[in-house]
């Protein structure tokens, strides 16, 4: 499947009318919404059907009314990918999380050092789990929902918080793995 757009992935990336339906309409609404197609959209195209399964669930975490605001489940995806080292979901994560927030500080800092950023004692008790479960995860316990409690976190936004970070390491190894390049409308977004 060859390509006229600059290099995105280490894989093949589909053009329009090589995409998957479904994954078409999601590129138009992307183009709407946000004036650009995430360069993530495009290269998992490649299986379309994997990649809407992927997108409906990634989508009712991160972008729907949940049991988390938006912006802390943003502040997770840019704690996570950046004690993964990828680079596109940190760019295009952080790039949202100072738009929600309006602080380019609290983001940028949170995305190089959570533990340096101006963050909430909730915000802290979230980023400290989130960082545990990441990178030891065959060491969680019991006594690690704790701190998630007295920092006044419910049984369902533990679970979301969990959800979240599960899907941001999933997100991670495959956008690392095949060598994701974030958009360049990331950049300069929220600034």
């Amino acid at each position: 499947m060859p390509t006229t757009q600059p290099r995105i992935s280490y894989l093949a990336v589909p053009t329009r009318d090589e995409a998957h339906e479904g994954v078409r309409k999601l590129w138009t609404k992307a183009e709407t919404n946000m004036g650009f197609v995430p360069n993530v959209f495009q290269a998992q195209a490649l299986n379309g059907e994997q990649f809407l399964a992927w997108w409906n669930y990634f989508n009712l975490l991160v972008n729907k009314d949940g049991f988390l605001t938006p912006a802390e489940r943003e502040l997770l995806a840019v704690v996570v990918s950046g004690l993964n080292h990828c680079v596109y979901c940190v760019v295009s994560h952080t790039a949202a999380l100072r738009t929600l927030t309006g602080n380019a500080a609290q983001a940028d800092s949170a995305a190089i050092n959570w533990r340096q950023a101006d963050l909430n004692g909730r915000e802290r008790a979230m980023c400290a789990y989130a960082e545990k479960l990441t990178l030891r995860p065959a060491e969680m316990t019991e006594a690690d929902l704790a701190p998630l409690r007295e920092a006044g976190l419910s049984d369902e936004q533990i679970l979301e918080l969990v959800q979240v970070v599960g899907m941001f390491n999933l997100t991670n190894r495959v956008s690392s793995a095949l060598g994701f390049v974030p958009n360049g409308e990331y950049f300069s977004q929220g600034r």
